[in-house]
């Protein structure tokens, strides 16, 4: 279809609340049109989530297709509820905030209840590394974005470039003090 420009910080749209969508919203295929135009853009873009605000469309949808997900989600209308407190870290970057990352703090279990794409009422528990994903795509939806929650790094920084944080991050990373890292 068509890959849309992506919002980058500063943009008003990535600070505003989305509105929800009517089943009828769901299925039309206006948003059938809008879910080839994000899968497309999450593709060109390489990353691994979008959320629509990113995308310059203020409504509750956002898609999360990680290497690990079989099959990628999509989410309308979601609520998220915590189902285990404990904290996990992870690098985590964003299309709308190109060529940084910043070390993030989430509770590392959620259930999302949401609406397919059919607009049938759906629920998943993930946790670990596809917890944090879901956590900052559904961010997106609050006008919230991953810089907003940044904690500080024992003995480092927790905002760096993506060229620094290569360097002197990933191979941390790699030696399984922290597993993974990502860029919606």
């Amino acid at each position: 279809m068509a890959i849309r420009k992506i919002a980058r910080i500063g943009t008003p749209v990535l600070r505003k609340k989305v509105r929800e969508l009517s089943p009828s919203e769901i299925t039309s295929e206006e948003t059938k049109k809008l879910l080839h135009d994000m899968f497309d853009t999450l593709e060109d873009y390489e990353g691994i989530g979008l959320a629509a605000p990113q995308i310059y469309e203020s409504i509750a949808l956002a898609i999360i297709h990680y290497p690990q997900n079989e099959d990628p989600k999509i989410v309308f209308n979601p609520k998220i509820s915590v189902l285990d407190e404990t904290l996990q870290g992870f690098w985590e970057g964003c299309l709308s905030v190109p060529e940084l990352r910043g070390f993030v703090e989430r509770p590392r279990k959620v259930r999302i209840d949401y609406l397919d794409e059919t607009a049938r009422a759906k629920s998943i528990v993930v946790e670990g590394f596809p917890a944090t994903v879901f956590q900052h795509e559904l961010d997106h939806l609050f006008g919230v974005l991953y810089i907003d929650r940044i904690k500080n790094v024992p003995g480092g920084t927790p905002l760096c470039f993506t060229e620094e944080y290569a360097r002197y991050h990933l191979p941390e990373e790699k030696g399984g003090e922290t597993p993974e890292s990502m860029d919606d």
